[in-house]
């Protein structure tokens, strides 16, 4: 998963459950500066979903939006510096 010139690479920085949906995870991938995300919602349709989830996308820029609290800001760049750190970007997680 190589990013290219018409791409950025974000990674998985936050993974939670919807409660307003039955069987949604709701995936956040993010800059490693933390400004910018990615939003990605899966539904969950058996427990046979074989479909991983990986440690980092490469996405078009016109589909991130902007990070403007500062404290999640930071939050998104620490975790996404720590995945980048530990993980191949096509490690399942």
């Amino acid at each position: 998963m190589m990013s290219s010139e018409n791409s950025v690479r974000v990674w998985l920085v936050e993974r939670t459950y919807s409660d307003d949906e039955q069987n949604l995870i709701i995936l956040v991938y993010a800059t490693p500066d933390g400004t910018q995300y990615f939003r990605k919602e899966r539904a969950l349709t058996s427990f046979t979903d074989t479909r991983d989830t990986t440690a980092a996308l490469d996405v078009d820029p016109d589909n991130l939006g902007s990070v403007n609290e500062t404290e999640l800001r930071e939050q998104y760049a620490t975790e996404a510096t720590r995945m980048a750190d530990e993980h191949d970007p096509d490690d399942p997680i």
